[in-house]
């Protein structure tokens, strides 16, 4: 079975700010507009090399979204960076009536997602938000595994025309993907062949499904392991191919099982391909304070969950 190094453990947000830097240098048409929290978005070294492109509007998000739509028609490249509940559910609004409807180029990058985000609780975490920006027509929703994906990511949705989500997390992560990697948007990366269940992984669950995918292949199961970073558009080829295979699949994602990755596959199956499917992601709930790591494990979003619903979903075949 294929494995995968981790290389150290870097945070998502870190790859958001390299893949900026890098855009910084390339692009003269991307600007970076910040919420107050540059720090946080790892903003900092684009807002030194190019002040003139950088717009700190404070704690007003909705107004940073409504500037960012403006900027687009000059044949500016705007990248909003706040967290992804203020970068979604504060501004959902916004997006829909400036960007979205009139297909702005905006992307909308979103850090400290899911229940990593850790201490800071309920209110600052967000497990509904691929959901709100899925529905949204014409856009755009990423949500890459580490620091490398992110920053190949970041790069990549500039040279995308129309408005793009890229979400991403705190936390510091296995980092495992090429750093040489070519993002490409919509594009599902096969990580691991198996021909027992299909596991489909996004973001910081990616990592967990690896683990996963070794302690199956341990009790004799073949888990065939694929990386769901662009959740729309969705490969639907990738996912059917492997289905059709396996014949059955689990879905995993630090989100509300209600609206995320796994409703989007149950609906390409359904329409397609009916098979067993189990989720691994949160449960209808809010979040709390804790640990990352605490967290994670509260809600099931680890590697010990993914084998529990692989074996689950085997006996439904």
């Amino acid at each position: 079975m294929k494995t995968f190094t981790n290389t150290g453990n870097k945070d998502t947000r870190s790859g958001f700010g390299a893949g900026l830097t890098e855009l910084g240098k390339t692009n003269p048409n991307v600007v970076a507009l910040c919420a107050d929290l540059t720090g946080s978005l790892k903003m900092e070294v684009f807002q030194e090399n190019h002040p003139e492109r950088f717009f700190q509007v404070g704690i007003a998000e909705a107004n940073m979204i409504g500037i960012a739509a403006g900027m687009t028609i000059g044949g500016k490249i705007p990248f909003t960076g706040t967290f992804a509940n203020f970068s979604t559910g504060r501004v959902y609004d916004q997006i829909r009536q400036s960007v979205a409807y009139s297909h702005k180029n905006v992307k909308i990058c979103a850090s400290h997602a899911g229940v990593t985000l850790g201490e800071d609780g309920a209110t600052h975490q967000i497990l509904e938000d691929i959901g709100l920006m899925k529905m949204l027509p014409g856009m755009v929703v990423i949500n890459p595994c580490d620091y490398n994906q992110t920053k190949a990511a970041t790069i990549a949705i500039a040279e995308h025309y129309g408005p793009v989500y890229l979400r991403f997390g705190r936390p510091s992560v296995p980092n495992f993907t090429p750093a040489d990697q070519t993002f490409e948007i919509g594009k599902a990366l096969h990580l691991i062949d198996g021909s027992d269940v299909t596991i489909l992984a996004t973001g910081h669950l990616v990592w967990e499904a690896l683990e996963a995918a070794k302690t199956l292949n341990e009790l004799g199961i073949s888990a065939e392991v694929i990386n769901i970073h662009t959740i729309k558009p969705l490969d639907d080829e990738a996912i059917l191919k492997s289905v059709k295979k396996t014949g059955c699949v689990v879905t995993c994602e630090e989100h509300n099982y209600l609206g995320g990755l796994g409703e989007s596959v149950a609906r390409v199956l359904s329409l397609n391909h009916p098979a067993p499917q189990e989720f691994v992601a949160t449960n209808d709930t809010f979040g709390e304070s804790g640990t990352p790591a605490q967290l994670m494990d509260k809600y099931q979003l680890n590697s010990a969950a993914i084998i529990e619903k692989a074996q689950k979903v085997i006996s439904r075949k």
